[in-house]
């Protein structure tokens, strides 16, 4: 399994636990389970403050009722490096992807842009996959982390990203600058104004989810995708696209 195992789950020693107490209650959760979210991160630093940025988020998912999983893209091939996608590592991400409901993409910034580590890992994200999408109508935070000063290109490039492969990016987001200053020995992010906006974006993440996943069937409904299904030629009994369209219409 390539599920990062989080360190001190429950342990948040930067929050002000009162301020967040309402979060859990004030929507009403109609999926039947925890709210399901994939955090992907992008670097393989031994102290890499975006997985570390995204440790916090998950933490403060659990808090807010959802069930996070953290990818560990450290055996990751690159796109097309594997005959067919014919890796374990390109088929668990796939699979995480299709169990979500919602994801968290977190990137250094590099060069001015996203990092290799976190643009694999997307590109690994089919838009199709024998008629299952596994991106489409899910909700989506972006965030970063740099450096030095702050800067928004990693999120502007994760922003454009999100569009492409038909998710619900989120208003809010996060970029934390200079963030070996964050973070302390211990690997836990300091109370700041920038631990504020990830909490806020967490917080955000979750309401959307809540709200928009019972609808997205309706949302990502597509004239195109259904003559797709419904084109001569095609096995409806079969085909997945055609199954999926059958059952958005029930």
């Amino acid at each position: 399994m390539r599920i990062r195992t989080l360190p001190e789950p429950d342990y948040l020693p930067a929050l002000e636990r009162d301020l967040t107490a309402s979060l859990p209650g004030s929507i009403p959760n109609p999926l039947g389970h925890p709210p399901r979210i994939l955090l992907l991160y992008g670097s393989l630093r031994q102290r890499s403050y975006s997985r570390l940025v995204v440790e916090e988020s998950a933490r403060l998912l659990r808090l807010f009722g959802a069930e996070p999983r953290i990818y560990d893209p450290g055996d990751l091939p690159l796109p097309d490096q594997v005959n067919g996608d014919n890796h374990p590592a390109v088929q668990e991400l796939r699979e995480l992807a299709l169990w979500s409901e919602g994801q968290v993409w977190c990137s250094p910034e590099r060069h001015g842009q996203i990092t290799g580590v976190m643009k694999t890992q997307i590109d690994h994200l089919p838009l199709n996959m024998g008629g299952i999408r596994p991106t489409q109508g899910r909700t989506l935070a972006v965030m970063q982390v740099s450096g030095g000063s702050q800067s928004f290109n990693a999120v502007n490039t994760l922003r454009l990203l999100g569009r492409w492969m038909r998710m619900f990016t989120i208003p809010n987001q996060s970029s934390v600058p200079k963030a070996f200053q964050e973070f302390g020995d211990d690997g836990r992010m300091r109370p700041s104004p920038l631990y504020e906006r990830v909490v806020d974006v967490m917080e955000e993440l979750v309401r959307f989810t809540l709200l928009l996943r019972p609808h997205t069937n309706a949302l990502t409904d597509r004239y195109s995708e259904r003559r797709e299904a419904a084109s001569p030629g095609i096995d409806s009994k079969t085909d997945l696209s055609a199954i999926a369209v059958r059952q958005q219409s029930r």
